[in-house]
């Protein structure tokens, strides 16, 4: 367990957090040699990866009073197959490499999942054809998929409408908040700590190596700490792009290259009226996505008990805390009518809304795809920094093959 020192302790006004980080003597540093910044299932993966080397100490902080409060436990729950983004793409490599370390995670920490299979759906003759694309698309990056006719889809899932449908049998739905104990247990177990409440408020890099970090606690008694790393790794989810910047100047490439636009995304539980008539499904069903893989659009996930929801639909949007579910009757309507072209039996009063997610997202609206970053910053001036940005869908299945990549860049 690390002691965590209380810095700066004097009653002197400091205008700006950097001056207070300068400010901080050696007596005030806590030494450690990985600080992660955020606790999301990909913060949390990355701190187990790096607790796992000898003689080293590790610690995970986040911002918030929990772990996990923001993109990694406001998503679809979905472990994807890794079939909607280009071949040479960092998502696919990830996404299929950590598929497979999450199942065998999952079976052994006992964390609930279910490999349930999911289906991309056509409804005409464009779409079938982009499925088409896709399934080639499947068999070239090696994740098992099969087109699936008209009459076979209709005795399968007799709800579902569509013309064609692409079958994909590795797709599975995780419970995220167990996987997110398990690996915080596993990060403890290791000897290595998580701090929440934890706010960074200023990284400074030193010459000889090494990071000083300054820290807001929310402890009236020790409000600050400062923490000298000898890595740090940007994990921080929606807020990866200001954590960057705190290293470099106004004019630094970093300010455009790592810039996040937020897409916001709502999702509905099905609360069907007594006079609905009933649905019932056994796997997940997704619309043919956009093509620039922006949205995968409004599909139909299940729960770990069965239950149905729908989303995440998409809004661009100025703020990266803005998880306000609108609830009016023209935007349920519209989602019903997005959910309605492969399930018509829904109506717009089968849908309550549920709960809101927000992906940060490299790419702009309407903008072209963009890859994960996940970068080791040597040849910008700042060794065993790595940024982690952009890291939305499919991060969390992605999450322990990210953890074994960062652990590769520092070694």
């Amino acid at each position: 367990m690390l002691r965590l020192r209380a810095c700066c302790r004097t009653a002197r006004a400091y205008t700006s957090a950097a001056q207070r980080l300068a400010s901080c003597t050696a007596e005030d540093m806590t030494d450690i040699d990985y600080l992660v910044i955020g606790g999301g299932v990909v913060g949390l993966a990355i701190g187990r990866q790096l607790a796992a080397r000898p003689a080293t100490s590790t610690l995970v902080v986040d911002k918030n009073r929990q772990l996990g409060m923001e993109t990694s436990s406001r998503n679809s729950e979905v472990i994807h197959a890794g079939i909607h983004y280009p071949a040479s793409s960092l998502r696919t490599k990830l996404c299929i490499e950590g598929k497979h370390l999450l199942y065998d995670y999952c079976h052994q920490h006992a964390v609930p999942h279910s490999k349930i299979g999911k289906w991309v759906v056509a409804q005409d003759d464009p779409q079938t054809e982009r499925l088409h694309t896709l399934a080639h698309h499947c068999a070239d990056v090696g994740v098992p998929a099969q087109l699936l006719g008209r009459a076979h889809t209709a005795a399968e899932e007799p709800c579902v409408r569509a013309s064609a449908v692409l079958a994909s049998p590795t797709t599975g739905i995780v419970d995220s908040h167990a996987l997110m104990l398990a690996l915080l247990q596993d990060l403890r177990d290791r000897s290595a700590d998580y701090a929440p409440c934890a706010e960074v408020l200023a990284i400074y890099g030193e010459t000889g190596g090494g990071y000083r970090v300054l820290v807001a606690t929310g402890d009236s008694d020790t409000p600050y700490m400062a923490i000298h790393a000898r890595a740090v790794v940007n994990a921080a989810g929606l807020w990866a792009d200001r954590i960057a910047n705190m290293l470099v100047s106004e004019s630094h490439e970093w300010r455009t290259k790592y810039r996040l636009h937020f897409a916001k995304g709502c999702y509905y539980a099905y609360t069907p009226a007594s006079d609905a008539t009933p649905i019932t499904v056994r796997r997940l069903v997704y619309p043919i996505p956009d093509r620039h893989a922006t949205s995968l659009g409004t599909h139909l996930t299940l729960d770990m008990a069965g239950a149905i929801r729908f989303g995440p639909d998409l809004e661009w949007i100025s703020s990266n805390a803005d998880y306000a579910v609108d609830s009016a009757e023209s935007t349920r309507s519209a989602a019903a009518a997005a959910i309605a072209t492969y399930l018509p039996q829904i109506r717009a009063q089968d849908l309550s809304p549920d709960y809101a997610g927000i992906r940060p997202k490299l790419q702009p609206p309407g903008g072209a795809f963009r890859d994960f970053v996940v970068q080791e910053e040597s040849a910008a001036g700042f060794p065993a920094f790595v940024n982690l940005v952009g890291i939305e869908s499919p991060g969390l299945t992605a999450s322990l093959a990210i953890a074994r990549m960062v652990d590769g860049l520092l070694h």
